[in-house]
């Protein structure tokens, strides 16, 4: 470790709290804790966790909902050379088992309201070494915490340890906890703040669930900024609106159905939300925030996953792009790679590969899925993309959804979204079928737009006009809906329902 060049995310509180003392960094309910307070309440709880036997390597897990208490839990563990993960509370118990004993946490801090009877049957299940605190009763973790000195432990951290663990999508039957540094969390927090135009006159609703990155980029952004986090146990529309105008917030995670509800709640209470910088949308909406006209507003978005710290390419950066989702961020190389790890040309799809700060050290306790996953010194993403003619960017779909004809591989994701651009469909979903010549054949299944018509030999001529001819449907079926599993294509469904088989790898399915 250089310590002339190292700056760790306890390093930025040490220095807002020299710096902004008296700038307000955490905000819930009754508690308002300036930059100063939060450092020393960080150090307290520091002390607290090196009691227990949180050292360097150690991990703390959250049990538990939002709160100003998660953002002093990570800065403390991040003092000490810890790793801290916020489990997904709304999780069922067997699931949060797992997260216990794959994690083996020293310590477990854990909300008895809402989430206290999955915790205690988690604790019941795993038998673990961990202590376990409460910290929304009347006793536990603000005695535990005010019992210890308030002195910096000052400790040697080195900034490409790895600080934040957020489990992700199970693939081969678990799920596993991608392991993001310092350095990512900083330099997530100074690019994505960039984009959105995060100083530290905002002040950030954090809404969302922070077991999630999606809200977790721009607490980060804030809290790199010495702007000040507002947090909410959980979405409530009249609680939102009486924060927002209480607190002058500038900016929230809000998603479509909490618009929708949070507009109610407004016009029943009368409430103030100008301070609020939002996207343009609908009049209602518009006529209430303070509407932001940025390159970001206007086209948020890009590519991103757990792995990468959230986002990676911004939808911002290509307006003048014909890719979908934008461009790299100046923090990442993006490259697409064949199935011989051979860089592709412009227009060619493969698989997404990236490097750069940002990026996961790794999977927690996951050596072999590590070594495949980072070979050659890139971060396989198991998606598909493109890199267009001009530079973007176009995310395809994930990759382990393939159809192999005679020596070809075709990416259902890619066929559909070329379907998809005929005006005439509204959805398309595409297997592979048993092909006695071929192995498989291509086989879309089709939703029409309500009123349109089209033969299927007309979506077979426009996927030709835009595509390799091997890649084309050979067949069409035109159905009233697709199957759902959740919120999910099922393409088992439509595996046994159209004959779908003879996948790749001996699979007789599509997922």
């Amino acid at each position: 470790m250089d310590p002339l060049h190292a700056l760790t995310l306890g390093d930025v509180l040490r220095e807002h709290a020299r710096g902004r003392p008296r700038t307000l960094a955490a905000v819930d309910g009754d508690t308002r804790l300036p930059y100063a307070g939060l450092d020393a309440r960080v150090n307290r709880l520091a002390a607290a966790f090196a009691a227990e036997g949180v050292n360097a390597g150690e991990r703390v897990l959250w049990l538990g909902q939002n709160s100003f208490r998660l953002l002093e839990s990570l800065l403390a563990a991040a003092k000490l050379g810890a790793l801290f993960c916020p489990a997904n509370w709304r999780q069922r118990p067997e699931e949060l088992a797992f997260v216990v004993d794959d994690l083996d946490p020293r310590v477990v801090i854990w909300q008895e309201e809402e989430v206290g009877e999955a915790s205690r049957a988690v604790r019941a299940r795993t038998g673990r070494r961990a202590r376990w605190v409460q910290h929304d009763g009347d006793d536990g973790y603000e005695g535990w915490v005010a019992s210890q000195p308030a002195v910096d432990p000052d400790r040697p951290v080195d900034p490409a340890s790895p600080l934040l663990v957020i489990y992700t999508a199970a693939f081969e039957g678990k799920p596993n906890g991608a392991m993001l540094s310092h350095t990512a969390c900083i330099s997530q927090g100074l690019v994505y703040g960039h984009y959105t135009g995060t100083t530290a006159d905002d002040v950030y609703l954090n809404s969302g669930p922070l077991f999630h990155l999606g809200t977790l980029m721009h607490t980060f952004a804030t809290f790199v900024a010495g702007g000040t986090n507002v947090f909410v146990r959980r979405v409530d529309a009249e609680l939102l609106c009486r924060i927002i105008a209480a607190e002058r917030c500038t900016g929230a995670f809000l998603v479509g159905p909490t618009v929708e509800q949070v507009l109610d709640a407004r016009a029943a209470g009368g409430h103030d939300l100008s301070s609020l910088r939002s996207a343009p949308g609908r009049p209602a909406w518009d006529a209430v925030t303070s509407p932001d006209t940025s390159a970001w507003a206007c086209r948020p978005g890009g590519y991103g996953q757990t792995e990468v710290m959230g986002m990676i390419t911004y939808s911002c950066l290509g307006l003048d792009g014909t890719g979908t989702h934008g461009r790299s961020s100046p923090l990442a190389r993006v490259a697409v790679f064949d199935d011989d790890d051979r860089e592709l040309p412009p227009g060619e799809v493969g698989e997404l590969v990236m490097r750069g700060p940002t990026v996961m050290l790794g999977y927690w306790n996951r050596p072999e899925e590590n070594a495949r996953r980072q070979r050659g010194g890139w971060h396989h993403t198991r998606d598909l993309g493109r890199r267009e003619a001009d530079g973007s960017i176009t995310f395809i779909g994930p990759k382990t959804r393939m159809i192999k004809s005679a020596a070809e591989n075709i990416y259902p994701a890619e066929v559909e979204r070329c379907v998809a651009t005929h005006p005439a469909v509204a959805e398309c979903a595409v297997i592979g079928v048993p092909d006695d010549t071929w192995v498989q054949s291509v086989k879309a299944v089709v939703v029409l737009a309500d009123g349109a018509t089209v033969g299927a030999d007309e979506l077979i001529d426009h996927c030709r006009a835009s595509m390799a001819p091997y890649k084309k449907p050979r067949t069409v079926e035109f159905v009233d809906a697709l199957p759902r599993a959740g919120f999910l294509v099922d393409y088992d469904a439509l595996d046994a329902r159209f004959g779908g088989g003879n996948y790749p790898g001996g699979r007789t399915r599509s997922t």
